[in-house]
């Protein structure tokens, strides 16, 4: 056994991690936790009236204000200003067929309106501020408002977000903005002047578990964003499931800090649900892991001290520097930290490594780090790793309320979900719908799984790539296109902020690599000039040729060699649907797009690395 394996982690209550295994019809498993779901309330608001009587100037939400103070809302305060929007909203011609969308970012207005909504019982739909501020010509923003057909906007800016209004804002639908209003609209201010009266009663009397609380897009990566129905009962569930996991918030309810989006599930379903079910406090962070913006969250950690930190692995990459050269900051950070989760993408070894030697250096203790499993559709829980968890991947068993069912495909174990915490569809995508699930009702999450030990099922298991994505090679050899993408990147660390993998039908694999510049030059210190000339140099060339040898020189056969490679130039395009809003590829996307370029991959005469555009 090794030292690190005989450090102790630091002490904390998490939830039995037992599963049942039952053996179905041509070779079908069903796995389940033996644990029961513990009860639920039947909406979230019922948790905000118990915080805001339990510790009403307790601290729910904290932002920076203009001058670098933390702006607070306590428990109390939520539930007043809360219930003053939903009447507001009440007022108007809002409905399921004429929701709210949310097209800014994370802020303690977006999140009032949120809470006034759920009052309300009116659906509202936090879209990518990307759609509006990064897109050219609001291809993907336009789609969402054919699809939802909203009653009414919210932006936290006119003047910001003023050409995506002035080009989706549908006829008839209401403007609200929080400053610089244009003409015809409503200032966020004027929503808090309304009392709370009979037709916001009404209103919250018809709120039931199976009230839609929101609408929350897929990020796109494998077509159009799809709009996947959140309920009451989906929000809630999942919090009771993450609440038994994570048994230590009983004790002490969390402290979090947090950029990521709550346009997504892991922001505004796992990380704003968690503070919300269980009184804890989250402070927004407006940073978040790109360049010119990290030190903003930075800054924020030497503010705050969290229990939980939670983010996705290029972030956990991105603090490392951080906090090995800054002992004060280090001190602070791991000073109550009872747990990292990560999720989003897989987490390199090396980030692993590195944040367990910082936490035994700085406090003596190893600390957890944990991930789990789930989509957009899951609310997003459905799998959580346990303290058995000693590497990177481990995406443990079932929660408490949700039934796995492996089905055999193609050598691998596809994994479908059923339980409270699945969506009932996506709205007005009936089609898609009935696709999305298989004759017994499981969703089918499109992933494949495989058991960590194939000895002992008890270790849960291992995520084990993308259906959709896998193809076979002209020797009819099976690609798996999820793991071979992970080794890739582990082995290219930090040189590589992505690949895309071609090869079907082709006699080996290719990829375009798309280089993380700032690391590479590091790598390259010779080089100067443009990215262009950098990307084109001999020295970055020969620093992938080198990554590539070694990696080709461990493979097993064709499917886990890389035959020739391309250097992207040209960054993937939003608007192209080659990237999604917070970053992953669209990988059909890119290669239907940059077709020349996989036809370039398979050159007869190419054998080599080149540099595309």
């Amino acid at each position: 056994m090794s030292l690190t394996h005989q450090i102790p982690y630091r002490r904390v209550r998490l939830g039995p991690p037992d599963i049942e295994l039952t053996d179905g019809p041509d070779g079908v498993i069903y796995v389940r936790s033996p644990h029961a779901l513990e009860p639920y309330p039947e909406t979230m608001t019922i948790p905000l009236d118990r915080w805001a009587r339990e510790k009403p100037d307790g601290t729910f939400l904290a932002e920076r204000a203009p001058d670098l103070t933390w702006r607070r809302l306590t428990w109390n305060d939520a539930r007043e200003q809360g219930r003053r929007i939903g009447q507001a909203l009440a007022c108007r011609r809002l409905s399921a067929e004429r929701p709210i969308a949310v097209i800014s970012g994370n802020d303690i207005e977006h999140a009032l309106l949120g809470l006034g909504a759920m009052y309300a019982g009116i659906p509202y739909a936090p879209i990518s501020p990307a759609y509006s501020l990064m897109s050219s010509d609001f291809e993907k923003l336009g789609y969402i408002f054919d699809l939802l057909t909203p009653g009414m906007v919210f932006a936290s800016s006119g003047e910001k977000y003023g050409r995506a209004i002035r080009a989706v804002l549908p006829e008839g639908a209401g403007l609200v903005v929080t400053r610089e209003p244009p003409r015809g609209a409503t200032l966020f201010s004027e929503l808090l002047g309304h009392e709370p009266g009979p037709e916001l009663e009404r209103a919250a009397a018809g709120v039931t578990p199976d009230t839609i609380v929101k609408f929350l897009f897929t990020s796109g990566s494998t077509g159009m964003p799809k709009a996947v129905i959140n309920t009451q009962r989906m929000w809630t569930s999942n919090s009771e499931m993450a609440r038994m996991h994570l048994a230590f918030v009983r004790d002490e309810p969390p402290v979090i800090i947090d950029w990521l989006p709550w346009n997504h599930t892991f922001g505004g379903n796992a990380d704003v649900g968690l503070v919300l079910y269980t009184g804890g406090t989250l402070y927004i962070d407006h940073g978040k892991p790109a360049p010119g913006l990290f030190g903003i969250s930075i800054e924020n950690l030497r503010d705050v001290a969290p229990t939980i930190y939670l983010n996705v692995p290029k972030g956990f990459e991105s603090l490392i520097p951080y906090l090995r050269n800054d002992a004060e900051l280090r001190e602070h950070f791991f000073s109550r930290l009872k747990l990292l989760f990560y999720a989003g993408a897989g987490l390199s070894q090396h980030v692993w490594d590195e944040l367990t030697d910082l936490a035994m250096e700085t406090c003596g203790e190893r600390v957890l780090m944990l991930t789990g499993l789930g989509s957009t559709e899951t609310a997003p829980h459905a799998l959580f790793s346990n303290v058995s968890a000693d590497r990177p991947g481990l995406i443990g068993g079932p929660a408490p309320g949700v039934e796995l069912k492996l089905v055999p495909y193609m050598g691998k174990l596809e994994a479908r979900l059923r339980g409270p915490n699945i969506t009932p569809g996506y709205w007005r995508q009936d089609d898609l719908t009935r696709e999305a699930f298989d004759e017994e009702g499981f969703y089918r999450l499109g992933d494949a799984l495989r058991f960590a030990d194939e000895n002992d099922p008890q270790k849960g298991f291992v995520f084990d790539g993308r259906i959709a994505e896998d193809f076979k090679l002209a020797t009819g050899t099976w690609v798996s296109v999820g793991p071979l993408r992970g080794r890739l990147l582990a082995h290219c660390a930090p040189y590589v902020r992505d690949v895309v993998i071609a090869g079907h039908d082709r006699d080996y694999v290719g990829i375009l690599i798309l280089p993380d510049l700032a690391a590479c030059r590091q790598a390259c210190p010779g080089e100067q000039g443009s990215d262009g000339d950098f990307l084109g140099g001999a020295a970055l060339r020969a620093l992938f040729q080198k990554l590539l040898d070694t990696f080709s020189a461990q493979a097993t056969g064709s499917s886990s060699r890389v035959g020739t490679a391309i250097i992207l130039e040209k960054p993937p395009s939003i608007d192209a649907n080659e990237v999604t809003d917070k970053g992953s590829l669209n990988q059909r996307a890119i290669l239907d797009n940059r077709r020349d370029l996989v036809e370039e991959l398979y050159s007869p005469t190419l054998r080599t690395l080149l540099i595309g555009p």
